[in-house]
């Protein structure tokens, strides 16, 4: 069977998870009725289907001249943007799970990593305001899950956004199925197009109606852009 890195697993992989740096993380569930979401709460925590997801196409003719200019990866700095756009926003530091409602000191953002055998792993990547310390972690540990085959999951201690690129065709959009499990926040896009000088992303967001409101998701999503242009 298959750990998670961080979970207990062979000793090879104790470089995974940087536990110096997590240790002062802290998760906690917080009382509903305690936060703003109280009312969201009682009405979505429940509810057959409380998913919600937007459509948005994002200039990246930015993201896409940085990427080539400093010789980073395109998927890195798009992941670095979305946890900067979600960073002020607090709503994103709370999240259903199951019925309790627990509160994050600190994000972090999940990419899917190809792996050796051919498959897929996730990667979860502590945010850092620093890009380049953001960078370095990205590539520290996707080349580490990509070797190993194995997830690394931070969700014991941040508040996990997760993505998933399918650069192998261009999407207008996805929904993704609800299962009641996965509650964390989620973005999905494919190729980016180009039309004329510029270049253009359409982006899926999906999010769990307890945690934000459409004004928030709304908010995340200009201020994609907005880092995205001022990278």
């Amino acid at each position: 069977m298959i750990n998670k890195l961080g979970e207990a697993g062979i000793s090879s992989l104790s470089q995974f998870l940087p536990i110096a740096n997590l240790r002062i993380i802290m998760s906690k569930e917080v009382n509903p009725k305690e936060t703003t979401r109280a009312e969201a709460y009682d009405f979505w925590i429940h509810a057959p289907n409380p998913i919600v997801t937007f459509f948005k196409t994002v200039d990246v003719t930015n993201l896409i001249n940085v990427s080539k200019q400093r010789g980073m990866k395109f998927n890195m700095l798009l992941n670095y943007c979305i946890g900067k756009a979600a960073a002020g926003i607090k709503e994103f530091y709370l999240l259903p799970v199951g019925e309790k409602l627990i509160q994050y000191d600190q994000l972090a953002v999940c990419t899917i990593v190809k792996n050796i055998n051919g498959g897929v792993s996730s990667c979860d990547l502590l945010f850092s305001d620093d890009l380049e310390t953001f960078n370095q972690e990205y590539l520290k540990y996707t080349s580490l899950v990509a070797q190993f085959c194995q997830d690394r999951a931070l969700s014991e201690y941040c508040m996990v956004i997760g993505t998933s690129a399918i650069v192998d065709t261009e999407l207008d959009g996805a929904i993704d199925a609800y299962c009641g499990i996965f509650n964390n926040p989620f973005l999905i896009w494919g190729r980016y197009k180009k039309k004329r000088v510029r270049y253009y992303l359409p982006i899926s967001f999906q999010f769990h109606h307890t945690q934000m409101d459409g004004s928030h998701a709304g908010k995340f999503l200009e201020n994609l852009q907005a880092e995205i242009n001022r990278l």
